[in-house]
């Protein structure tokens, strides 16, 4: 193998936005995101889904067989 082609490692915390941190292994030493696992609304199932009434009907209604 050749030397000194490899990049250094670093043990980094990352910040989030919402005050979290956790610790990694990674090239880069400082990192900052806005939206972490603890604070994504799609982990924490805080997702808002809005649903058509009459989404299904329609559907149907669109694709229902001919007899």
């Amino acid at each position: 193998m050749k030397n000194n082609i490899h990049p250094k490692y670093f043990k980094t915390k990352i910040k989030c936005a919402c005050g979290s941190e956790f610790e990694v292994y990674t090239t880069k030493e400082n990192i900052s995101v806005e939206a972490c696992k603890n604070c994504a609304p799609l982990f924490i199932g805080t997702e808002e889904r809005k649903v058509i009434v009459g989404q299904v009907e329609k559907f149907l209604k669109k694709y229902k067989k001919k007899s």
